[in-house]
C-alpha cells in the first residue's frame, strides 16, 4: 500500500505531462466552429453608407456561388495588415462579403474608401454585433468559406495571409467549386 501511495504523485504528473505536451502540438488559431456544414445564420444586415450596395448583405446574398464572409472593423489592427491581400483576391476574381463588424457604419465606409473596397456585397454590424455573433465571431479579423448551397465549409481566425491562402484556403475554395 505504501508503494502505491508513493506511486501516485508519479502517475498523476506523468499524465498531466501527456496532457501538456498534447496542448503543445495545438494550433492556438484553430478554433473549432460549431457552424462548420450548416447553413449561413439569418441575417439581413444594412449596407454601409455611401458603397452602392444598397440593399446590404443578407443570407441569400451567399447562395449560388462560392465566396467568402470576411468579418473586419475600422478599429482592427489585424484587418489593415490582410486588406492588401483581400484585395489581391478581388483582382483574382475572388467572390469575397463584408460584415463591417461593431463599428459605426460611417467609419466601416470611411475605412473603405481609404484602404480600397473588396467586397461584392457589405453590410453593417454595429454593437453589439448579432450577426457575427451567430457566426460564433471571436475577433477581427475571422473569414468563412461558404458553398454554393450557402453552408459554412470553413472558419479562418486571423488574417488571410499569402501562404494560408495558397496552403489552406484556396484548395478548399477549388474543392467546393467542383
Amino acid at each position: 500500500m505504501r508503494r502505491v501511495i508513493t506511486l501516485l504523485p508519479v502517475a498523476v504528473f506523468a499524465v498531466l505531462a501527456l496532457f501538456f505536451l498534447k496542448g503543445l502540438t495545438l494550433n492556438p488559431r484553430d478554433i473549432p466552429s460549431v457552424l462548420i456544414d450548416r447553413p449561413v445564420p439569418e441575417m439581413s444586415l444594412p449596407p454601409l453608407p455611401g458603397r452602392g450596395d444598397s440593399s446590404g448583405l443578407a443570407t441569400a446574398n451567399l447562395k449560388g456561388q462560392v465566396s467568402l464572409v470576411n468579418i473586419y472593423g475600422s478599429w482592427c489592427i489585424s484587418c489593415v495588415q490582410e486588406h492588401p491581400v483581400l484585395m489581391q483576391l478581388k483582382q483574382r476574381g475572388v467572390t469575397i462579403h463584408g460584415i463591417d463588424w461593431r463599428d459605426d457604419p460611417k467609419l466601416g465606409a470611411e475605412w473603405l474608401k481609404k484602404h480600397g473596397d473588396p467586397y461584392q456585397r457589405g453590410g453593417a454590424d454595429p454593437a453589439p454585433g448579432r450577426a457575427a455573433v451567430d457566426f460564433g465571431v471571436t475577433g477581427a479579423p475571422e473569414t468563412f468559406i461558404v458553398d454554393k448551397a450557402g453552408v459554412i465549409r470553413y472558419k479562418h481566425v486571423g488574417p488571410i495571409t499569402p501562404e494560408n491562402w495558397e496552403k489552406v484556403l484556396l484548395p478548399i475554395v477549388k474543392g467546393l467549386e467542383k
